[in-house]
């Protein structure tokens, strides 16, 4: 496949098969019978890449794919967006518990390792297909793996210069130890941590939207030029190293939270790409709408939450969104977070 026009190229180094099973009364360590089966081709980048396909916004989704299963694309209607680079071995399966009425238990396999030479070639892809597209947003999303031969994370430096050279915006949506390794690093353009991952980055625990925005701070000082950290039910915040917004939704239906992570960001980079700023021109300072973005994003997230799918099935009929720049700091979290010392 060669590469189109594309506004967004994103890459999902660690894609997974979802299974998601769909039961009533659950009975926990008893036999249960789903009433429906989902499959999708899924990981935080997939997602994200889905999701601006629904809404016609051009992107190519960079997998790295395992070999044993070629016809996975197809049959999981994948096809029209996501470009493979096939490796061997087998893709991951995550799945997911979703119990009518209940709570929605995921268990995710470990990402697949992948040699040096694998993982280079999906470096040189990404980098071919973000020149010969001309996107301006590269999205890296998911689990990262590790190299086969030592175990070790894989190396995500390299896209981040070759990124830079390009001029080209990097957005990095991961968690755990890469999450703070990268935040810490700075490479990123942006980054989108929930409120527990932004409070382990910084190592102390948050309360309030003050101390959501003293915690992204820090990360500005990093290098990370924007920070949106996601807040559940209390909506999100956007973060620079100047401005601050906050965004929420009023109150959905829950049907399944999986997945609505990777919608705000689709959320996201759909606002920020359909309205640009002017050429030459900033908006507090940066060449991007933060601030559609953010109130969009929330948007996208809410609707997410409210379809049984981990990828959204439809953008349509988004909920209406509420946008505060310079919010109010006193304000306290639902759902404070506790920070692990870093």
């Amino acid at each position: 496949m060669s590469a189109t026009a594309s506004h967004i190229v994103t890459l999902t180094p660690a894609p997974t098969l979802d299974r998601t099973y769909f039961v009533t009364n659950l009975v926990s360590g008893a036999v249960n019978r789903a009433d429906s089966v989902g499959e999708e081709l899924a990981g935080k980048g997939i997602n994200v890449s889905r999701g601006l396909h629904l809404a016609g916004i051009a992107n190519i989704g960079i997998v790295p794919i395992g070999n044993a299963d070629p016809a996975v694309l197809a049959r999981t209607g994948s096809s029209d967006f996501l470009h493979p680079l096939w490796v061997d071995g087998t893709l991951r399966v995550s799945t997911t518990i979703l119990e009518n009425g209940g709570t929605t238990t995921k268990i995710n396999e470990t990402p697949r390792p992948l040699s040096h030479d694998d993982w280079n070639a999906v470096v040189e892809l990404t980098e071919k297909t973000v020149r010969e597209s001309g996107a301006k947003w590269l999205v890296i999303a998911g689990a990262l793996p590790t190299y086969k031969e030592t175990g070790t994370p894989v190396e995500l430096q390299p896209l981040f210069e070759k990124m830079k050279s390009l001029g080209v915006k990097t957005a990095l949506d991961t968690s755990g130890d890469a999450l703070t390794h990268w935040a810490k690093r700075g490479a990123a353009t942006m980054m989108k941590p929930n409120t527990e991952e932004l409070a382990s980055i910084v190592g102390r625990n948050l309360f309030t939207i003050g101390d959501v925005i003293d915690a992204a701070r820090e990360v500005n000082s990093y290098g990370v030029e924007l920070v949106l950290a996601s807040l559940g039910a209390d909506g999100m915040v956007a973060v620079t190293k100047d401005s601050a917004w906050s965004s929420k939704t009023d109150a959905v239906r829950v049907i399944n939270t999986v997945g609505a992570g990777d919608a705000t960001l689709a959320g996201f980079l759909c606002a920020v790409i359909q309205n640009p700023v002017a050429a030459g021109e900033l908006d507090h300072g940066l060449d991007y709408n933060v601030a559609l973005g953010v109130k969009t994003a929330v948007q996208w997230g809410a609707l997410a939450v409210t379809q049984p799918t981990s990828g959204l099935t439809s953008v349509e009929n988004l909920p209406t969104s509420y946008l505060y720049e310079n919010p109010e700091r006193s304000t306290p979290l639902d759902e404070p977070a506790i920070g692990k010392p870093s």
